[in-house]
């Protein structure tokens, strides 16, 4: 692995009684993209939000370029340079394309047009599109906007949770190919996806989460290969 940028040490989340994440260790390197793999409550959103720091850990640590993070704000680590696109969007539909991307670079000099250019090239639907209300969007396009508007903060780390969720299977490929062309740019990538054959396509790394804790990682194509991941999430041979 090239040098982490992100690292996690035995990482517990608690939800009450209920153990969202046991013990996770999780590395990606500078310029990667690392896949989160696993079924439906396996704890793959709470990993994401624990890193960005929505929700606190019970125990264990996360770090950033070096430093440790584990305490501190979700609005200190997007100054970092850490962004995370959710799971259903939430995007401000009630705002216009342009508002939402706006929001995104909150922390970020207003003079600064270099990230609103990076995501009109990157979505050049959204430019057709920008005194539009978000609500009215297509999916597919709220999609678009929120990455868009998670690159606004011009992050060194992205956190993609689901980004092809509920998408036809053109824009699902339409996404991923973003996606490359997101990391070819110089962005680290986390991609938490229920398309495991996507997810491994697209990263160099990737980890299989069952509940709450990391039982298989490694290099992407060789988790597709692996006969265990084949046949939980790859629909078996193919």
């Amino acid at each position: 692995m090239s040098t982490p940028l992100l690292r996690v040490e035995s990482l517990s989340v608690s939800y009450g009684a209920i153990a969202a994440l046991r013990g996770v260790d999780f590395e990606v390197g500078v310029g990667e993209i690392a896949a989160l793999i696993g079924s439906n409550g396996a704890g793959k959103s709470t990993l994401m939000q624990a890193i960005s720091g929505l929700v606190r850990p019970r125990s264990g640590a996360i770090w950033f370029d070096g430093a440790d993070i584990t305490g501190e704000r979700a609005d200190r680590r997007v100054a970092r340079g850490i962004s995370q696109v959710p799971e259903g969007r939430r995007i401000f539909a009630n705002l216009t394309v342009r508002e939402n991307l706006q929001m995104g670079a909150y922390l970020r000099d207003p003079r600064d047009s270099s990230a609103y250019e990076r995501a009109l090239a990157l979505f050049p639907r959204l430019s057709e599109r920008l005194g539009q209300s978000a609500g009215t969007l297509s999916g597919g396009e709220q999609q678009m906007l929120a990455i868009g508007r998670a690159l606004m903060a011009q992050p060194r780390l992205l956190l993609l949770d689901e980004p092809s969720l509920g998408l036809a299977p053109l824009l699902v490929q339409q996404i991923f190919s973003i996606i490359r062309e997101i990391n070819a740019q110089g962005t680290t990538v986390v991609l938490v996806e229920q398309n495991a054959r996507q997810a491994l396509r697209v990263a160099q790394r990737a980890y299989v989460l069952e509940t709450g804790a990391v039982t298989l990682s490694g290099e992407a194509g060789e988790l597709a290969r692996d006969e265990r991941v084949r046949r939980a999430y790859l629909g078996g041979a193919g």
